[in-house]
């Protein structure tokens, strides 16, 4: 009976690991992580790969996302303004965020960064107060605390004198809110609610589907003229879900002009999703004759379901166009490969690169990953910066002061390939400017990691971090 068993296991993890290597898509950092772990933890290593190895999706969910899209066809979401001229040293960024969701880069927007901590938030809920026609949420982690109640009351009074009000959140992320009184105080006041990524019943989410496919999106759009785009979840600051990292500082800012049609097709695309609602009047209604801005800009939103080209191209080529300085910003730093060698490969030809990362990390998992990192990183010539005060969750890279992306997608696997991520590129030397001075404040309050420091790590935790950084291709 045990030899059976012993074969039964073998047969298994042979037809695995031969699953694994066949997978189309996956990296060969991937491929190799994934039998490694199939073939050392027998058993464990099987279950891991059933649950987390693949991107399944429902076949009826494809063809609804599919439908969608050719529904809200290129004549709708196309219709934004004439495309704009680019420099060339931004234009091969621009082209790789057009391949990844189609957005072309639209001129004559105009572009308001929020100032940190929970006063961000008061711009958005102002809006909503005022809004005259329609107001659409949508949030990864909505809390019920004063931020969320704020959120919900203002949404809730809108209804009630006409506004068409959507609030689309994920349902793992916020299922306080979900569960609080405030959900039900929005529908009863006539807001339309609808969870994203449903989870449903956990056993047959867990044999059919992936579990960790989550819209990790925050836009708020109103009356198709308003939006918003950042890393801010509809939380305090001090957030009260993780209160030993806090605060959470993060990045907000308000966009005016043709980019906010395309943050509303990001947001109709995923409310016809999970909704039998048609909003796609709303994409085909003409814009404004006003041009209140002068940035160039484009939307990258991107997902699971389509995973041939992703954030991380748009980032590659950013950074390869830098020639003089590259700051960047993230709270979870484990990269792809491609993005991590271009990251390096900017600071050894000169670029000066500045790494802003928490010094504690809220997941320690990830950040073990990331400090497996820093060694060569620290090499390179890259300059790391380990932010005290709170944990840094803004998501901001600028290239030579010229151009920049910011939004949800972190700097790892998750964000690029698992996740549903909506992040700005834009192309503007004045706001451009106003990024890099709030990533300079953060590395005033941050302290410069060096070489020494680093050498005299522990064995132990240099040993930990190499350990984990093993599965970082599959984190």
């Amino acid at each position: 009976m045990a030899s059976f068993s012993v074969t039964l296991v073998f047969m298994a993890q042979a037809a695995f690991v031969v699953r694994a290597l066949l997978r189309p898509g996956l990296t060969p950092s991937a491929r190799l992580a994934w039998v490694t772990i199939i073939l050392a933890l027998p058993g464990v290593g099987l279950v891991a790969y059933f649950l987390f190895g693949e991107i399944r999706m429902a076949r009826a969910q494809r063809e609804r996302i599919r439908e969608i899209r050719n529904h809200l066809s290129a004549a709708q979401i196309g219709r934004v303004g004439p495309q704009a001229d680019v420099t060339r040293q931004a234009r091969p960024a621009f082209a790789a965020g057009q391949a990844t969701s189609q957005f072309p880069p639209v001129p004559c927007n105009q572009m308001t960064l929020l100032p940190e901590g929970d006063a961000m938030m008061d711009d958005i809920i102002t809006a909503i107060d005022a809004a005259r026609d329609h107001v659409h949420v949508l949030f990864y982690i909505w809390l019920p605390d004063r931020t969320g109640t704020r959120m919900a009351q203002a949404l809730t009074a809108a209804a009630r004198r006409g506004v068409a009000c959507r609030v689309l959140v994920d349902d793992h992320g916020a299922r306080r809110l979900i569960r609080s009184p405030l959900w039900r105080q929005m529908q009863a006041a006539g807001v339309a609610l609808e969870r994203a990524a449903p989870l449903g019943n956990p056993l047959v989410s867990l044999l059919f589907g992936r579990i960790d496919l989550r819209n990790h999106r925050k836009i708020v759009v109103v009356d198709n003229s308003l939006s918003w785009v950042g890393s801010r979840n509809c939380a305090d600051a001090a957030f009260a879900i993780k209160p030993r990292f806090a605060p959470w500082v993060d990045i907000l800012v308000r966009l005016e002009g043709p980019v906010v049609r395309q943050q509303q097709a990001v947001f109709v695309h995923d409310w016809m999703t999970h909704h039998a609602e048609d909003l796609g009047a709303l994409l085909a209604e003409p814009l404004a004759n006003d041009a209140p801005g002068h940035v160039v800009a484009q939307v990258i939103s991107s997902g699971p379901d389509d995973v041939q080209t992703t954030p991380s191209d748009a980032l590659c080529a950013m950074i390869y166009a830098a020639t003089d300085r590259l700051v960047m910003t993230t709270p979870y730093y484990v990269p792809d490969h491609a993005l991590h060698v271009a990251i390096c490969s900017a600071a050894e030809r000169g670029v000066t690169v500045d790494l802003v990362l928490p010094a504690r990390n809220d997941s320690a998992i990830v950040g073990a990953a990331s400090e497996s990192l820093v060694p060569e990183l620290l090499n390179a010539g890259v300059r790391v910066h380990l932010f005290a005060p709170g944990l840094i969750h803004s998501k901001i890279v600028t290239v030579d002061g010229q151009f920049a992306m910011l939004g949800t997608a972190n700097l790892d696997h998750r964000s690029f390939d698992l996740n549903y991520e909506n992040s700005l590129l834009l192309e503007c030397p004045d706001f451009t400017a106003e990024l890099d001075a709030r990533q300079h404040s953060y590395i005033d309050r941050a302290t410069e990691l060096d070489r020494a420091t680093v050498a005299a790590w522990p064995f132990w935790r240099r040993l930990r971090n190499n350990i984990i950084a093993l599965a970082s291709p599959l984190l």
